[in-house]
C-alpha cells in the first residue's frame, strides 16, 4: 500500500508536468515520496470559509475530503471539475456523503475573497466548503498538494486567467493522500471510487 501510494504521487507529478508542459516546474515536483512511501500531497493549513470562519485540517479530522483547486473566474475547466466532483458526491449515498466533505480551494485569492467564494460555492452545492485566505495561506496550500499555479499574462490588473493542474484529490480522515482524479474521469468513475475508498476505512 505504501509503495502504491509514493507511485501514485509520482504519477500525479508526472501527469501535471507532461499534461501542462511545464519543463521548469518539473524540478518543483522531484521529491513527491518519502522514505516510508507516503506520497506528500496535501498537509496542515489554515484559510478561512466561505462564512469567514477560520478553519485549519484540524476542522475537518474523522472525515474524508475531496480537494480541487481553482478560482472563480475560471471560465470552463474549473466550472466542469466542480460539476463532476458534485455530481459524484451526490451519487454517494447519505451514510456516504456523511463521511466525506467537498472542499474547493482557490488559487486566485486576490479576487476569491469570502464573498466572492460564498456566492461561487452555492452555485454548485450546498454541502461544497470554499476556502480562500491571504496569497500566502492559498500559495501554502497549493504547494502542499503540489498545484501548480500561474497567473497568464494579461493588459489589465484585474481581467486575467490563471494557469492551473487540474486534479480532484480523496484526503482520509488524517488529512493524508488516498488518490486522485484526473479532469477526464467521469462521475461515475469517481462516485465508485469514492464508494470503494470509504468502504475501506478512507474516513477513519
Amino acid at each position: 500500500m505504501a509503495l502504491k501510494l509514493g507511485l501514485a504521487a509520482i504519477v500525479v507529478a508526472g501527469v501535471v508536468t507532461y499534461t501542462l508542459g511545464l519543463g521548469p516546474f518539473a524540478s518543483r515536483l522531484e521529491a513527491v515520496a518519502e522514505n516510508q512511501g507516503k506520497a506528500l500531497i496535501g498537509g496542515p493549513f489554515s484559510l478561512v470559509d466561505q462564512t469567514g470562519k477560520r478553519v485549519t485540517e484540524a476542522d475537518f479530522a474523522g472525515r474524508a475530503t475531496l480537494v480541487y483547486f481553482g478560482y472563480t473566474f475560471c471560465p470552463d475547466v474549473c466550472p466542469t471539475g466542480l460539476a463532476t466532483m458534485l455530481a459524484a458526491y451526490d451519487q454517494l449515498t447519505p451514510e456516504e456523503q456523511a463521511k466525506i466533505v467537498p472542499l474547493f480551494i482557490t488559487v486566485d485569492p486576490e479576487r476569491d475573497d469570502v464573498r466572492a467564494m460564498a456566492s461561487y460555492v452555492a452555485l454548485f452545492h450546498p454541502d461544497l466548503v470554499g476556502l480562500t485566505g491571504t496569497v500566502e495561506e492559498t500559495d501554502d496550500a497549493a504547494a502542499a498538494w503540489r498545484v501548480y499555479h500561474r497567473k497568464a499574462e494579461s493588459e489589465t490588473a484585474s481581467d486575467y486567467l490563471v494557469d492551473h493542474s487540474s486534479f480532484t484529490y480523496l484526503m482520509n480522515g488524517e488529512n493524508e493522500y488516498v488518490t486522485h482524479f484526473g479532469h477526464g474521469t467521469t462521475p461515475e468513475e469517481m462516485a465508485k471510487g469514492l464508494s470503494a475508498a470509504l468502504a475501506g476505512g478512507a474516513a477513519g
